[in-house]
């Protein structure tokens, strides 16, 4: 019985471990497979560790082979690692163990990447690099298109990216996939776009720029797994002569753009009333340029007038060749005297990389009219300027000269009212260098911007801090509408709260805003406030 149990079980092989290179000679910067194969068990897994000191270990891949033939078993494992050298020369790679087991050593011979490119038309892969314009200006868009051919199945691959010192990198778009034939041979292409900025001048080189991949080998089906053999290719470098910006280009930021515009977006008025604001929203756009590269949008406040900027919007986007910068930015300009306003010419001096010539952008100055309640004093103070009044004769006694001694004193005082009137209605300017007298209360400011860009939650904050500055005791407008003695501010305040809160219309709301307030509070006298307060006491008092 024993024999036969003897015989009728299957022989196992005796354990056995061996290794080898998919190739034993390769140039520095491409990567070889090292496979390690044990047949029977051997108890472990191949120990890679000894080779962390001259390689680069990309990962490993392993599979188990079980195979019954004429009643005889057969097992496998097979372990395979990507190995990146790190240097040239001659390397020995030592017996890797597997358990109890031990591989032969291997012989590679890793020589020295060529200088220019590695791959040509008609190989199974490579690449090519070009560089749009060869001699740009300091600053510039360089727009570098690399491509990667191939005509083999790739079943991985990696295209490094450029890298340079001295140059700002950024990919532009998505990758574009598709065939050409070049010399007669089919290939898939890839092509990538990248936008180059030089930060200083001189000549620049991009370092070749490299393809590492693995095709698939019908021809050796164990072969790292159908991952097949290593292959890699690079570009030739590309070198630069960067310019410096003209030597007589002066102060003013230097801007090498394909194109650039200055626009006023907003719809300007011919007239307008005093305290009534009109926005102005300025934009620069630049081709060729992020919005880093474009100067900050600014006009000094004209005179009579208060200006409110807002906060500047940014963005770069891209068309998968060109950079795009913009930069927008909204001013809130207040009259606050009748007259002219006259918003300043605004003037952008670039260079025109494709005339080679300085250019200037331009936005024309624009006048507006203002009116208001200074206006209707001088109509009112005209007729007087330009009547005339019958004076009686010396001889018509004392009584006639009484009359007109009373007279001329009412129309002095009546003067003086005036312009006391006057003054107290109009609002306060805005010193130069942009800082407000310390008398302005606190909120103003943010007020009459925030109307004048229609921004109502803002504008609704910042009357609630304004009026506590004057009412600390209030807690919200509905509370600063209680308190008020106007009715035309209690309205336009109830208005604010139904747009805010309810969903009412908001047309002409802001403007409305900065009309009724543009004079400060009128307030009720705290006689009556104390008189009309509310009976019970708050249901959530303040602690």
């Amino acid at each position: 019985m024993l024999l036969v149990i003897v015989l009728a079980s299957p022989p196992v092989l005796a354990a056995g471990a061996h290794a080898w290179l998919d190739r034993d000679a390769m140039q520095l910067g491409e990567t070889v497979t090292l496979n390690v194969e044990v047949e029977g068990d051997a108890g472990g897994e191949p120990d890679f560790t000894p080779l962390g000191g001259d390689f680069g270990l990309l990962g490993t891949q392993s599979s188990k082979q079980f195979s019954l033939v004429n009643g005889r078993s057969t097992t496998k494992n097979l372990w395979a690692i990507g190995l990146e050298p790190k240097r040239t020369g001659t390397f020995t790679i030592p017996s890797i163990k597997v358990g109890a087991l031990e591989t032969q050593p291997l012989r590679l011979v890793v020589a020295a990447a060529p200088a220019g490119a590695l791959g040509r038309p008609g190989d199974e892969v490579f690449v090519e690099a070009s560089a749009e314009p060869a001699a740009p200006w300091v600053q510039q868009q360089v727009r570098l298109v690399v491509k990667l051919y191939y005509a083999v199945d790739l079943t991985e691959g990696a295209l490094g990216e450029p890298v340079a010192d001295g140059i700002v990198v950024q990919k532009l778009g998505r990758d574009r996939p598709y065939g050409a034939t070049v010399g007669g041979r089919r290939y898939n292409v890839l092509e990538r776009h990248y936008a180059l900025i030089p930060e200083r001048s001189g000549t620049q080189v991009i370092p070749p720029i490299a393809f590492r991949g693995s095709v698939l080998d019908r021809s050796d089906p164990t072969g790292f797994f159908r991952r097949g053999r290593a292959v890699s290719a690079q570009s030739e470098a590309i070198s630069l002569d960067v310019q410096p910006k003209p030597a007589d280009w002066g102060t003013a930021p230097w801007l090498p753009a394909a194109s650039l515009a200055l626009s006023d977006e907003s719809t300007l008025p011919d007239r307008i009333a005093v305290g009534e604001p009109v926005t102005r929203t300025l934009r620069i756009r630049a081709q060729g340029l992020g919005y880093e590269q474009l100067p900050e949008l600014m006009f000094e406040a004209p005179a009579g007038a208060e200006l409110y900027p807002d906060k500047t919007e940014t963005q770069t986007r891209d068309d998968g060749t060109w950079l795009f910068g913009e930069r927008t930015r909204k001013f809130a300009v207040v009259p606050s005297r009748p007259g002219t306003l006259v918003l300043p010419e605004l003037r952008v001096d670039w260079w025109d990389t494709a005339q080679q010539r300085r250019v200037s952008a331009i936005l024309p100055a624009h006048a507006i009219e203002v009116t208001g309640a200074a206006a209707t004093v001088a109509t009112a103070a005209a007729p007087a300027a330009t009547s005339t009044i019958q004076w009686p004769d010396a001889d018509a006694g004392a009584e006639a000269r009484r009359w007109r001694v009373a007279a001329l004193a009412f129309a002095a005082l009546w003067l003086v009212t005036l312009v006391a009137w006057w003054h107290w209605r109009r609002p306060r300017v805005a010193p130069a260098g942009g800082m407000r007298p310390p008398s302005e209360p606190p909120g103003r400011a943010s007020f009459m911007r925030a109307c004048a860009i229609g921004d109502l939650v803002t504008a609704g904050q910042g009357l609630l801090a304004w009026a506590r500055s004057e009412r600390a005791e209030v807690r919200n407008l509905g509370e600063v509408a209680q308190r008020l003695a106007d009715v035309d501010q209690c309205a336009v305040l109830a208005d604010l709260e139904r747009a805010r809160y309810a969903g009412a219309d908001s047309q002409g709301l802001a403007t409305r805003l900065a009309t009724g307030f543009r004079g400060g509070f009128r307030w009720k006298p705290d006689a009556v406030v104390a008189k009309s307060a509310p009976a019970l006491p708050p249901l959530y008092p303040e602690p």
